[in-house]
């Protein structure tokens, strides 16, 4: 046990160092990604492949297009380029937990909990990367009136459809790795659900702030003009990296449940 940790972390260490160097990760991202990958080895050699590809196939679809995207999104985004730690644990606290568990009292319910919140985590990045390149206009998934895009709550066909493929893509891998294709079917089908609440908790929930300057709606705090911008809707306290821990948190539990 202990020589699996020591060689998850060695391993995880490596990686964020690699992925901090193509800047796909910022220092402090670097080591929350090493924290998860250590306790993901821990539970498991299976855990940690899992981890793995799913960490590259979201890097190397946010690097796909990534200056038209950032064009495309920069007026309304609050965080671009190199993931923080912030985004790190939004997207992988869920499954950093369940590992944690499952090496003191495996079951299968873990690996459900931790694989459901990557393939909702995996759906909304999928999304958000292939829909924002080749998506169109969006809409908001409350009025269907058009948004603009990058907007938090907007959908689109080829995003809607790109979400399936990101959560079907997490359940095949989970069950290559040998656990059942129920477990497997499950994952996805938290995967799914747990994007569909990203977009409604972006929609309802989420800060929505405005700039005076530029008399448009975005996320940033200050706007891309300069201007500092004030929440106008949602929560204050609640931006796209709450929803985003919030939605992969409800894909894990569905996953979850569902395989008790």
């Amino acid at each position: 046990m202990i020589g699996r940790v020591l060689a998850g972390f060695a391993l995880a260490t490596l990686i964020s160092l690699i992925a901090r160097r193509t800047r796909s990760l910022t220092s402090s991202g670097a080591i929350a990604a090493t924290l998860v990958g250590t306790l993901a080895v821990a539970a498991g050699w299976s855990w940690g492949v899992l981890l793995v590809v799913y960490f590259a196939s979201s890097t190397a679809l946010s690097h796909i297009g990534k200056e038209s995207k950032e064009h495309r999104t920069a007026a309304i985004v609050a965080k671009g380029g190199a993931r923080d730690a912030t985004q790190v644990l939004a997207n992988g606290a869920m499954f950093g937990a369940a590992a944690l568990v499952a090496t003191m009292r495996p079951d299968v319910r873990w690996i459900a909990l931790g694989a459901g919140s990557l393939a909702a985590s995996a759906a909304d990045t999928w999304a958000t990367e292939i829909g924002t390149l080749y998506g169109g206009a969006p809409r908001s998934i409350l009025t269907w009136r058009a948004v603009a895009v990058g907007t938090s709550g907007g959908v689109s066909a080829i995003g809607t459809l790109a979400a399936i493929a990101g959560a079907l893509f997490v359940a095949l891998v989970v069950a290559t790795l040998g656990w059942t294709w129920i477990v497997a079917r499950n994952v996805m089908i938290g995967g799914v659900v747990g994007a569909l609440a990203d977009s409604l908790f972006g929609a309802t929930i989420q800060s929505r702030r405005w700039c005076d300057t530029c008399e448009r709606e975005t996320e940033r705090i200050v706007h891309d003009c300069g201007t500092a911008t004030r929440n106008v809707r949602g929560f204050q306290w609640i931006d796209n990296d709450m929803v985003n821990f919030l939605s992969s948190a409800a894909g894990g539990l569905i996953a979850a449940i569902l395989s008790r």
